[in-house]
């Protein structure tokens, strides 16, 4: 695809204004809407960021959970970013639900996952993987979170998301669909947020 015709190829103004900020990239805005929407990070907390890199919802949740909060963040690739002190990064599978790192700091109080499949332009297909890690996300969250905690994981929009709701609403007592501002038109993503883990 050319750049002319590719909608992502050219910086916008949440690309150039996360570049200004020092995030590198522009979805750390999309973050930020969610945690305003629903008042999801607060200082001291424990999160947990699944799919981490490049790193800017890791930078951005550090931040709100300040000097006396934990971050464990994941990733198959590195981070494009320095972390400060209370955020740790691991370079590892972030949806292996049975891996001990992934319980470093656990129990969490927030569980975020930003994951996207590779595209291949087929949208049942992308749309089918996006489910799967989503579901896969929400996983470790029913697994790590504390009771109470809250839960945001990105999916593509389609005939599985029903499921996908179905299934959050089993661990949550409530669920919030957002589409932040944030958002190229062209994309299909959506974030479902859980809150309030349920007790086991």
């Amino acid at each position: 695809m050319s750049r002319a015709r590719n909608p992502y190829a050219k910086p916008d103004r949440f690309t150039r204004a996360a570049k200004e900020a020092g995030y590198p990239a522009r979805s750390v805005f999309k973050l930020e809407e969610i945690d305003r929407r629903v008042h999801l990070l607060r200082p001291g907390m424990r999160v947990l960021d699944l799919g981490a890199a490049p790193g800017s919802w890791s930078l951005y949740a550090s931040a709100r959970i300040g000097a006396s909060g934990k971050l464990m963040a994941m990733d198959l690739s590195p981070l494009a970013v320095a972390l400060p002190p209370q955020a740790t990064f691991m370079q590892a599978d972030a949806l292996d639900a049975g891996s001990d790192a992934l319980a470093v700091f656990a129990p969490y109080d927030v569980v975020l996952s930003d994951m996207a499949p590779s595209t291949t332009g087929n949208k049942s297909t992308d749309q089918a993987r996006s489910f799967e890690l989503f579901m896969r996300a929400l996983a470790v969250a029913a697994t790590l979170l504390v009771a109470g905690g809250s839960f945001v994981g990105k999916i593509f929009m389609g005939e599985d998301l029903p499921h996908a709701r179905k299934e959050l609403r089993k661990h949550f007592g409530r669920e919030r669909l957002i589409r932040p501002e944030g958002t190229r038109s062209v994309s299909t993503e959506l974030f479902i947020v859980g809150l309030e883990r349920k007790v086991a």
